[in-house]
């Protein structure tokens, strides 16, 4: 007779003790009242009696060879076949299934496939799966009553809580990129819902993980946090008003990812780049990142430039400060002169049509400045500049322009232009305005006029000329200051 079958003989009344001992301890039979083993097989699951029937045969394999084990020493030793069945249902997991996923995905045009694979869920979720199986196992293969299964039980619970609130994590940062890519949702605030949706998650995991390691319920832990409220609510402050926050920002569309934000008391101007649950990263021009708190956005105040960019016209509000002293009526040399101008012209013609029919009508003499309407070289200055912006290519036409007068101060009388420029690129912008405000430097004195600025060096120089020769000749040597003047700059400041 074949050795194996002399030992299945051997053993076989040993392995029908074992199985009913291992029922009994499973309380599939009762000690109390014994019944008969084929009344209760249909109860009994199959792979029960499989493991119960192959851990007997180890021992008494080992036995064979003349090992004899303690429980203690059995129980190691079944710790070791699940480590084994542990590691192959690894390798066959992520080795051989997760290859093929990755093969799949890669082949595939669906970018979702792409995401999850690239953001470790199928990884995550074997490893779950790999944590039920190692469950399984300490219920299969140890004895209930031992604390080692007790001890590898929490484990595994730990285990398979962790892994599970990754996947749960995967998944979130999966959609996140889906809703970055999608050009409906890429500028929406979803970053802080997303990020409140894994701190839940986060405290889900932590009370149930609590309940496992004090093998209480969950909801026991649930009821005590209700006397830590108040510690609650101050550690999760800022994540609190954060999430309040980004609601009341994606409801009333305040910002968004990519919006153009300045906010001076954090020393915020730039793009938007991230709106997370307690903070918004913004993006400097100088390329440096400012971290504002979420809630500031909603308790303080900012500006928001996303209208200036979609209204397609970035604003042009600068001015420039006439010299008042410069300031005078036209008389007929100048008028002639600027006549030629192409952009004057018909403006002068119809001024002057205008201004002497006034004039004859009420009789004005003509001889006294006071009398009567005239042009003026700063109010032909502003005519000059309105139609140079309104036959520019890079001023926008359909929003306001105008040229305005503002009022006179200490640097004389400011003249501002206000316009808009036909692009939102800063450099163009720039560009555009740049080019405006040369031109009106350069054929400011073709008016008669002066830009007002400070004393320079040259000014002081011809100045301190001037009171040298007053000073030698006790009377001024006109044909000194005469030099003096003609080596000082044409926009210079009378002293």
């Amino acid at each position: 007779m074949p050795a194996a079958v002399v030992l299945c003989h051997a053993c076989r009344n040993r392995v029908l003790g074992e199985v009913i001992n291992h029922l009994r301890n499973q309380r599939f039979l009762s000690r109390s009242k014994p019944v008969e083993l084929s009344h209760r097989i249909n109860a009994i699951r199959f792979n029960t009696i499989i493991v119960v029937v192959m851990k007997s045969y180890i021992k008494h394999w080992l036995v064979q060879f003349g090992i004899e084990l303690s429980q203690l020493q059995m129980a190691l030793v079944m710790v070791g076949v699940i480590v084994i069945i542990s590691l192959l249902i690894h390798w066959l997991f992520h080795q051989v299934m997760v290859k093929v996923v990755e093969k799949m995905t890669r082949k595939s045009r669906r970018i979702w496939r792409v995401v999850l694979f690239e953001e470790k869920l199928f990884s995550r979720l074997a490893t779950t799966v790999q944590g039920i199986i190692i469950y399984i196992q300490i219920n299969l293969w140890l004895n209930p009553d031992t604390a080692l299964y007790n001890w590898l039980q929490t484990l595994t619970f730990l285990w398979i809580i962790l892994f599970l609130l990754l996947t749960i994590f995967s998944l979130v940062d999966a959609f996140s990129y889906m809703a970055r890519k999608n050009k409906r949702t890429r500028n929406l605030p979803i970053q802080g819902f997303l990020q409140a949706i894994k701190l839940v998650f986060i405290v889900v995991a932590i009370i149930f993980m609590i309940a496992v390691v004090v093998n209480k319920s969950p909801t026991l832990i649930i009821s005590g946090l209700g006397a830590m409220a108040a510690v609650l609510m101050l550690v999760f402050k800022d994540p609190l008003l954060g999430f309040v926050a980004g609601i009341q920002l994606s409801v009333n569309d305040m910002l968004r990812i990519g919006d153009w934000l300045e906010m001076p008391g954090y020393g915020a101007d730039g793009d938007v780049i991230e709106i997370g649950l307690t903070t918004v990263k913004v993006q400097n021009w100088d390329k440096t990142i400012t971290t504002i708190p979420t809630y500031a956005l909603i308790s303080d105040s900012f500006k928001n430039w996303q209208g200036m960019s979609e209204s397609g016209g970035r604003r042009i509000s600068r001015a420039i400060y006439i010299d008042v002293t410069s300031v005078k009526f036209m008389d007929n040399d100048l008028i002639e002169r600027l006549n030629q101008a192409n952009l004057l012209a018909p403006y002068l013609a119809e001024k002057s049509a205008e201004i002497e029919a006034y004039n004859q009508q009420n009789e004005f003499n003509m001889e006294l400045k006071i009398n009567g309407r005239r042009l003026t070289n700063i109010g032909t200055l502003r005519a000059y500049l309105v139609n140079l912006l309104k036959n520019h290519s890079g001023i926008h036409q359909d929003m306001t322009l105008m040229v305005r007068q503002l009022a006179t101060e200490n640097n004389g009388i400011p003249l501002q232009i206000y316009a808009f420029t036909n692009t939102v690129v800063w450099q163009e912008y720039e560009q555009i305005q740049s080019d405006i405000f040369d031109h009106i430097y350069a054929v400011i004195d073709a008016f008669d006029l002066r830009i007002h600025q400070a004393p320079g060096s040259a000014d002081m120089r011809y100045l301190r000329e001037a009171i040298m020769v007053k000073n030698t000749t006790g009377s001024e040597d006109k044909s000194s200051v005469t030099t003096a003047r003609n080596n000082a700059p044409e926009n210079s400041t009378s002293v």
